[in-house]
């Protein structure tokens, strides 16, 4: 964070050795991938000694264990572990250890690499995230969830300010434009949405939407969950609440504006008027390079914006009467970290709902609003996390009671 808080510069001393160790966690989805395509370039930089995966793509995670001589492997379903070992066996890597389930993850995540790049999905990260930063590794951050969620009990877990490099291309871009100015002068944060499939579509002309239609993201390619959490805009909600967090701004001090061209990655307003922001085509490598290698930038990881070529960049207000989520999210910022941790549980459980056809395109939002309405009362009352089992108790209880809801309306 910045000021007093802890997204900064890497600090990490690699005077010692000629590259930087890499644990990859995700390594098989969106953010694993092209961050290991990012690390295949600069193999002179770094070394890959662990990745992580959920054990959906083990022919996948083989190749990459291979490509990068990685001799240690962890499985969050423990069940493909035998599996895995005959894929690696029949392709001659008889070195690799394999480990199975969630602690097998998390022990790898903490196994002191010299950063962690954190590219799962879900909640389920956070534990992983307070391991690496627990064992003193740099943690490249595109896991929102960490901080969306976990709140306190991520930053609680930093040994030393600076620790946290975030990935996610907006935060990524404030990170940058922050180093033109001290925290003092930072008059509000700007975070750009792209609109997703659906912008401009008033809310009723949303009813029939399709998980076809809305996975149909006009610039980015990511995975499911954030795709349509992208379409809805609670991608961006989640973001806010991050924002906040990662670098001390209160909420009304954030400001998100729909650009549609995904250029502009998000800006920082300076209190004299100046306004800073990171600009690039849309590429997520670019963010993930940055994490791994901060404070230094790589060569050769993504295309620059072709100045010689005309082009309009525009810029919208967001609107909250169709896309609701946004100031939802902002509610629940106001309200506690028990709500945040809610807002994505509930979620969570309400996408995999919509793309499971259980649930209404529209009824995604408006479940999770009736999960935080329920169990505002008692979130109000203790709003504070005491440690990471709590969190899981209030998780579970708001994916129960978005799935009572869902069931309701099958």
């Amino acid at each position: 964070m910045i000021g007093d808080r802890t997204v900064g510069h890497m600090t990490v001393d690699h005077t010692t050795a000629d590259h930087r160790t890499v644990v990859v966690l995700g390594s098989t989805g969106s953010i694993g991938t092209q961050g290991l395509d990012v690390i295949s370039r600069h193999r002179g930089m770094f070394r890959v000694t662990g990745l992580a995966s959920g054990g959906s793509h083990l022919d996948l995670l083989a190749r990459q264990a291979i490509d990068f001589d990685v001799r240690r492997v962890a499985l969050a379903d423990g069940g493909k572990v035998a599996e895995m070992r005959r894929i690696l066996d029949s392709s001659g890597a008889h070195g690799v250890t394999v480990e199975g389930g969630m602690e097998a993850v998390i022990a790898l995540a903490g196994s002191g690499a010299d950063v962690v790049l954190n590219g799962i999905t879900g909640s389920i990260g956070l534990e992983p995230s307070i391991a690496a930063l627990s064992a003193g590794s740099q943690l490249a951050l595109a896991n929102k969830e960490s901080v969306v969620a976990g709140g306190h009990l991520l930053f609680d877990a930093q040994i030393r300010r600076n620790q946290i490099n975030p990935v996610d291309s907006e935060h990524s871009a404030i990170w940058q434009s922050l180093r033109s100015g001290t925290h003092d002068e930072v008059s509000r944060l700007i975070v750009t949405a792209s609109g997703g499939p659906f912008r401009g579509m008033r809310r009723d002309q949303m009813a029939s939407v399709t998980p076809e239609q809305a996975l149909n993201h006009p610039t980015w390619t990511m995975g499911p969950v954030v795709t349509v959490n992208s379409s809805t805009l609670m991608n961006k909600g989640l973001e806010v609440i991050e924002a906040s967090r990662l670098f001390d701004i209160p909420p009304d001090r954030i400001v998100v504006t729909v650009h549609p061209q995904s250029i502009v990655h998000s800006m920082v307003e300076f209190r004299d008027g100046a306004t800073i922001c990171q600009a690039s085509p849309p590429d997520m490598r670019l963010p993930i390079a940055l994490g791994l290698s901060a404070p230094d930038r790589l060569g050769d990881v993504a295309s620059a914006c072709d100045w010689g070529t005309m082009a309009t960049w525009t810029f919208e207000p967001l609107d909250d009467v169709a896309f609701p989520a946004v100031s939802l999210a902002r509610q629940c910022l106001a309200a506690s970290q028990k709500h945040t941790a809610v807002l994505n549980a509930a979620n969570e459980q309400a996408v995999h709902a919509f793309l499971d056809r259980r649930l209404p395109y529209l009824g995604i939002v408006d479940t999770v609003r009736s999960v935080i309405d329920e169990m505002d009362a008692a979130l109000r009352a203790t709003p504070m996390f005491e440690s990471v089992e709590e969190m899981g108790q209030i998780e579970a209880e708001a994916r129960r009671r978005a799935d009572d809801l869902i069931n309701r309306q099958a």
